[in-house]
């Protein structure tokens, strides 16, 4: 099997040390940049398979290089930051992040979503055959990662529209964010249960409205569901 190539982005060296040694103990080769300017040139040059990117550097900060990579590459990107409000989130994942970790953090949680992050991009590029569903005015291809709202496209993130197709794949069917972790991101015993509601946010400000036939509801002290009617 190919050695899969993760670009490490972040100005403290000690940090850029600690992640290279655990994920190259883990088959991977490690690039490192120790800021923004530098990371761009690595991924116009170099075939990489990861990026795990710093929020907080000088010069140019982890979310303008995440939109920069974006406009050239659809390659997963992982945020760490120390900031762990949601707008803060929203901001990452409004940049093209997919996926996004608060800073300090456990090294084996991170190389858990390293891989997490890895099947997926395998799973998107096998082009897996998988039935098209529709709620109300709602129909989500997941072959094609294109939703559609009435005869209009939605612009939504590749881990929005798998979230959208497990809800609708399993309607009516109350999960746990910690399930939905589990089912959606691949975390088994990781995760950040906030990253499920800053998803479902993005789904109802992009998607819901009361004429369209269909919800994702909000089950209190439990998770949520998405139902018809």
């Amino acid at each position: 099997m190919e050695e899969k190539r993760i670009l490490v982005v972040d100005d403290d060296e000690n940090i850029c040390r600690l992640l290279k040694m655990y994920l190259v103990n883990e088959g991977f080769k490690v690039l490192v940049a120790n800021d923004g300017v530098k990371a761009l040139e690595i991924v116009e040059k170099e075939k990489i398979d990861l990026i795990i990117l710093d929020v907080m550097m000088p010069v140019m900060d982890g979310w303008d290089v995440c939109r920069a990579v974006r406009r050239i590459s659809a390659v997963p990107i992982i945020m760490l930051t120390a900031r762990d409000m949601l707008d803060d989130k929203l901001q990452g994942f409004e940049s093209g992040a997919d996926d996004y970790m608060v800073k300090p953090f456990e090294t084996k949680e991170l190389v858990a979503r390293v891989k997490a992050r890895l099947r997926d991009k395998q799973e998107s590029d096998e082009g897996r055959e998988r039935p098209a569903l529709s709620a109300g005015n709602l129909t989500v291809d997941l072959s094609r990662y294109q939703v559609t709202l009435g005869a209009e496209t939605v612009d939504l993130k590749p881990k929005e529209i798998q979230l959208l197709y497990f809800l609708l794949q399993h309607r009516d069917i109350v999960f746990s964010r910690e399930q939905l972790l589990e089912k959606v991101w691949g975390y088994t015993y990781f995760g950040d249960t906030r990253t499920v509601d800053v998803h479902v946010k993005r789904l109802r400000e992009k998607l819901e409205k009361p004429e369209n036939g269909w919800l994702i509801k909000t089950i209190w002290g439990i998770g949520y569901k998405l139902e018809e009617g």
